[in-house]
């Protein structure tokens, strides 16, 4: 057997629509092995409705089960509206059909965000997302039940399309969610593309800018037994086609 020490490996369940692969790398250390795999498709609008299909634990254990031959560290369910469509019990309920399914760690989107404000020590978020607002308010009612207070929420409306979205759009939506006395901006849905937009966010306004991808990833990191800071990170744009 080699002595060489594992690096750590991170097992990430999406939904089947995410496209957005290549963020969830630059969130990471370069000694972290990601290792992607994707709940069933479901017909309909990225709506409610949606959000429950895709929040099925037995789902998210199945997906487990396609990892746990390469014994990831930690796995992570990948989806804000699917990790608070349900409430704290549903993303409770998430976790834990994931460790029963051979996880032996996890996280979600949802309960990465919650963690995130507690370690910054914000109380009163904006919230940003592109859903229709219906699934919006949910993400408020989520926040508000785990004791937070959102002091905003902003919805773009959109039923699909979200991964295409350009960097103006996103910095329309913090635009519209920010709103004076917020200690912290979210940008919710994985399938939101931040990274390129959150250190130039943070700095416009002045508190914390977080995105859904962004915290996932630091808090799977932290689940692997990886002490890491919670940051914007500063990436570049890739060069224009």
């Amino acid at each position: 057997m080699s002595d060489v020490a594992r690096s750590p490996r991170i097992g990430v369940v999406v939904p089947f629509d995410f496209a957005l692969d290549r963020e969830y790398w630059q969130f990471v250390p370069s000694t972290v092995s990601l290792h992607i795999t994707r709940t069933p498709f479901h017909q309909g609008p990225v709506a409610v409705a949606l959000a429950r299909a895709v929040a099925e634990p037995a789902e998210a254990a199945e997906a487990v089960t396609t990892l746990v031959a390469i014994e990831p560290d930690v796995v992570a369910y990948a989806c804000t509206s699917g990790s608070f469509v349900n409430g704290l019990a549903g993303e409770r309920q998430l976790r834990e059909a994931m460790e029963a399914a051979g996880a032996r760690r996890a996280v979600t989107t949802s309960g990465a965000l919650l963690d995130a404000l507690r370690v910054l020590g914000v109380r009163r978020v904006a919230l940003g997302t592109p859903y229709v607002a219906e699934l919006g308010s949910l993400l408020r009612d989520f926040v508000a039940a785990a004791g937070f207070e959102p002091v905003s929420l902003a919805n773009l409306d959109l039923e699909g399309g979200i991964a295409d979205l350009a960097s103006t759009d996103v910095e329309r939506l913090a635009a519209a969610a920010f709103v004076p006395g917020a200690e912290a901006i979210f940008l919710s849905c994985t399938n939101l593309p931040t990274v390129y937009v959150l250190a130039d966010l943070e700095a416009r306004y002045g508190i914390p800018v977080l995105s859904a991808n962004q915290v996932t990833m630091w808090a799977a990191v932290r689940a692997a037994g990886i002490d890491t800071p919670l940051s914007t990170r500063s990436v570049s744009r890739p060069p224009a086609a």
